[in-house]
């Protein structure tokens, strides 16, 4: 792309390349050691109080001791990709040029497997940095299905996640998904389009639209993240891949009647076949 040692200036590399000069002298600075403790913090406190807004997250944190302004609370709740869950009476797009798809699950009798699959995304703190978790999951059975990891809240992971879940599984009736603008975009939309799949989503900030999959995200976090200190994204992958598989084959679900998400996302699946 841009070389300095070629004889053409850098302002003139970047101009032929359509690509703005700020971006590439810019160097990132890494995430200073108090903003990654503050940015755990504000994960575990909306992991326990979803509702609370950059407000609340303020002051929960300097009830424990750490004194920052709400600005920064925001800033870092974007960056992590989180958002007060609430009903909110003016329902803003994520991407004012996205389309955003209607509820389809309200009243719905949710009785077998691949009817319904959800997706969402997360922050997963590690020991330096940060990255982000995407899992679809079978609404019924509560098994994932696929996920993927990344290092940048954009679209290619989550089309992967959808991408290998199909593969794997075949296409599901219907895919819920939240207003983000990984899953209102045109890519991942045409994705499930290309399969015949009826396109689902949430309210803006109705996290009970898409319960099982918060209930995930619990799950995943006090019993795998919060535990570990990952190294790094390998790190990180090698620790999940084990725990999705005891997820899946041995930890068993109340909701469930006491079984596993694979023995009843199996089980089901070929007594829907016969």
């Amino acid at each position: 792309m841009v070389d300095r040692s070629d004889p053409l200036p850098v302002s003139r590399q970047c101009e032929l390349l359509a690509l703005p000069r700020s971006t590439f002298y810019h160097v990132p600075e890494p995430v200073s050691e108090e903003e990654l403790e503050l940015m755990r913090r504000i994960d575990r406190c909306h992991l326990k109080h979803p509702y609370y807004g950059s407000r609340r997250i303020r002051d929960w944190l300097e009830d424990e001791g750490y004194r920052v302004n709400r600005k920064r609370v925001q800033r870092l709740m974007r960056t992590m990709g989180l958002v007060a869950l609430y009903p909110k009476r003016n329902l803003s797009l994520a991407n004012q040029a996205h389309k955003v798809y209607p509820y389809l699950l309200r009243g719905l009798t949710i009785d077998r497997p691949n009817q319904v699959w959800a997706t969402d995304i997360t922050y997963i703190p590690m020991a330096r940095g940060f990255i982000y978790l995407v899992a679809v999951m079978d609404w019924y059975s509560r098994r994932v299905l696929s996920w993927r990891v990344s290092n940048t809240l954009d679209t290619s992971f989550c089309i992967e996640a959808l991408e290998e879940a199909i593969e794997n599984h075949g296409a599901p009736e219907i895919f819920n998904t939240d207003q983000g603008s990984q899953f209102t975009s045109e890519e991942f939309a045409d994705v499930l389009k290309q399969h015949d799949i009826q396109i689902s989503m949430d309210g803006k900030g109705r996290w009970v639209d898409n319960v099982f999959v918060e209930r995930l995200w619990r799950s995943v976090k006090y019993e795998e993240v919060y535990l570990k200190a990952y190294d790094s994204i390998g790190d990180a992958r090698d620790s999940l891949s084990r725990y999705f598989v005891f997820y899946n084959s041995e930890r068993r679900h109340q909701s469930l009647d006491r079984r596993t998400p694979d023995s009843v996302y199996y089980q089901d699946t070929v007594r829907e076949a016969a």
